[in-house]
């Protein structure tokens, strides 16, 4: 394979893996980071669908937190990679799974219209806990409102059970349970863990690069 789609999770946008999708570019590999904040998961789904068949060959696909539940429903791939991500199984939704942490709540804001927003100062401590300040202060000036149900969204289609598939466990996550991931990720193929916290396109984008580096090199691709 020689092609990446970055799927972000909730409340983030597809310029945070900014830094991993320059380092891939600079080896030839084409990189798509579709803008989710469609409404829905169906919708969200939709996009990255879109992007995967418009890629010439099967993917590697990546979703980070709620964009493991927009990866699953996409069919077409050629490997899978669960960021401290949701994998939902035949009736699940993210929220049904866990919802936000309490740290995460803490920091939700409602907003006029519905939607909900991120204090900036709580969202630094639970999204990009141990990363430096500057990147902290870049990650959370990226970060934008989303509207309410997308967690609550269940796929129609569960890639997993068809597609390898490789879960990379954040040990140091203060969103998503660690031993709530290591459950999901016994639904994937492998398993790696990473001493990091949820957000490691942010704090160590070269070891993201390297991993996606070395599944491309193995992952033959299929149509």
């Amino acid at each position: 394979m020689s092609a990446v789609v970055l799927v972000h999770g909730l409340y983030h946008r597809p310029e945070h893996f900014g830094k991993v999708a320059e380092r891939l570019r600079t080896e030839g590999i084409e990189v798509v980071a579709p803008e989710l904040h469609r409404g829905s998961l169906s919708a969200d789904t939709a996009a990255v669908q879109a992007a995967v068949d418009s890629l010439a060959e099967p993917p590697l696909v990546l979703g980070h937190s709620y964009g493991g539940s927009v990866i699953t429903g996409v069919r077409g791939a050629g490997h899978l990679v669960y960021l401290t991500a949701f994998v939902p199984d035949t009736g699940e939704s993210a929220a049904t799974l866990s919802g936000a942490s309490p740290r995460l709540q803490e920091a939700i804001n409602p907003e006029p219209d519905g939607s909900t927003s991120l204090r900036p100062d709580l969202a630094a401590e639970a999204l990009y806990h141990g990363c430096s300040e500057p990147l902290v202060d870049w990650a959370v000036g990226l970060l934008r409102p989303q509207a309410r149900g997308c967690a609550r969204g269940v796929p129609t289609h569960h890639s997993w059970k068809d597609t390898p598939s490789t879960y990379v466990v954040c040990g140091q996550d203060r969103v998503l349970d660690p031993a709530l991931q290591r459950k999901m990720a016994s639904r994937c193929t492998e398993t790696r863990e990473w001493p990091t916290g949820h957000s490691p396109f942010v704090g160590h984008p070269g070891l993201l690069v390297e991993l996606l580096r070395e599944l491309l090199a193995t992952t033959t691709p299929q149509r």
